[in-house]
């Protein structure tokens, strides 16, 4: 069966140059994508306001990330992510960092300064997440943290608190430029209506917004970091606002996505996330993920701001997809979010669970000797690699 890939003209002049080349599917791959050349360069400085360059691509730290394990192993995953700097995100709290503030005004900073300083040390682009909230600003008692509530919202009393701590973040990490307001609507859903809390969510973006650029206004906000999920086509509650044949998105997320962007104060970029699947209603799975141009399309029509996926997925429906098939698929994927002018994309939980790990980008760090076993994932991370922007 032969798969048609909408792809932008870099990636459609490297296809042409590479296809006729009988070359291993991995190299034949990263010639590929090195051709692929994405983002600006960012707006020459004026008036004395510092130039701020999109991001590019990178991933998310998620729980167990490359800052743990033997020291010889977080070593050489160290250089095996400087050996090309990319962009790497962290949230504030969960994901691998504790809580940053377990009573009122009482920082404990310790695990994301750790993470921070793996960034630093394997010269990343630092993104953070603002997300989650402290205990006390959502019902519970100061000192205490129940993990198992991580996802829930602050509440409305408490949102100027989290603007607080959101702006002691940015001002601890003055290197950051580039911060996401909360994580995909968690915690903002009106279970009496059935419908996603957008005007809560914006009240709480707006207030983290002032409190973030008051702390130095060339620190880069964005949101609202909704996920655009979606069913087949024709589905109770679909919207034919943007749907093809890889599926249609349920219009409460546009709702959503169209009522901050109607309401924020500012904005210096979107974030969505997505995941595209045959379950959606595409006939094949090099069909699901056209889902990802078409998102880019819909979202240029509503916004003139850079597009950021703080992440994406591509999941087979069930278990037997060799690796080679798994990296291919990502790569497809990839290849329709610089096809389509994503400007920053985020990869999440890039951290090996298994001695084979196609989709890792890098090995083991708990091996003692530094050098993992995870032989596969090397093809998917010279892949994401060869996308990142020079």
């Amino acid at each position: 069966m032969t798969h048609h890939i909408r792809t932008g003209p870099a990636v459609r002049r490297a296809i042409r140059r590479w296809g006729t080349v009988r070359l291993p599917v991995a190299t034949a791959v990263v010639a590929v994508l090195f051709a692929v050349h994405l983002g600006s360069p960012g707006i020459p400085p004026s008036n004395g306001v510092e130039s701020i360059r999109t991001p590019g691509w990178g991933f998310t730290h998620t729980q167990f990330s490359a800052d743990t394990g033997s020291p010889l192993g977080i070593a050489a995953a160290e250089r095996a992510v400087g050996s090309v700097p990319m962009v790497q995100a962290q949230a504030i709290m969960g994901w691998g960092v504790d809580n940053p503030e377990p009573s009122p005004g009482q920082y404990d900073f310790e695990s994301l300064d750790r993470r921070m300083e793996f960034i630093l040390h394997s010269d990343g682009t630092p993104v953070i997440v603002l997300c989650c909230a402290p205990d006390w600003m959502k019902g519970g008692e100061p000192g205490e943290t129940d993990w198992d509530r991580l996802e829930v919202a602050p509440s409305p009393e408490h949102f100027a608190d989290f603007a607080a701590l959101s702006a002691e973040v940015a001002r601890r990490y003055p290197q950051v430029r580039h911060f996401l307001v909360w994580n995909e609507f968690k915690g903002f859903f009106d279970d009496e209506i059935n419908r996603w809390d957008a005007q809560g969510y914006t009240t709480l973006y707006n207030a983290v917004y002032d409190a973030v650029k008051a702390v130095d206004p060339a620190n880069q906000v964005g949101g609202p970091y909704v996920e655009f999920a979606s069913k087949p086509v024709g589905a109770l509650g679909t919207s034919p606002q943007l749907e093809g044949p890889w599926g249609a998105v349920d219009q409460r997320y546009l709702d959503a996505f169209i009522f901050w962007n109607m309401h924020r104060k500012g904005a210096d970029f979107v974030v969505v996330d997505a995941h595209a699947t045959t379950a959606q209603g595409a006939p094949d799975e090099f069909t699901a993920v056209q889902k990802f141009a078409a998102v880019d399309e819909w979202l240029r029509e509503q916004v003139g701001l850079p597009i950021w996926w703080a992440e994406w997925y591509v999941e087979p429906p069930g278990p037997g997809w060799s690796w080679e098939r798994q990296v291919a698929l990502r790569v497809a994927a990839m290849i329709e979010l610089a096809g389509s002018g994503a400007d920053t994309v985020l990869y999440w939980n890039p951290r090996p669970d298994g001695a084979e790990c196609a989709t890792c980008l890098w090995t083991d760090t708990w091996n003692a000797t530094g050098v993992g076993r995870c032989r596969s994932s090397m093809s998917f991370s010279a892949s994401l690699v060869g996308f990142h922007r020079p």
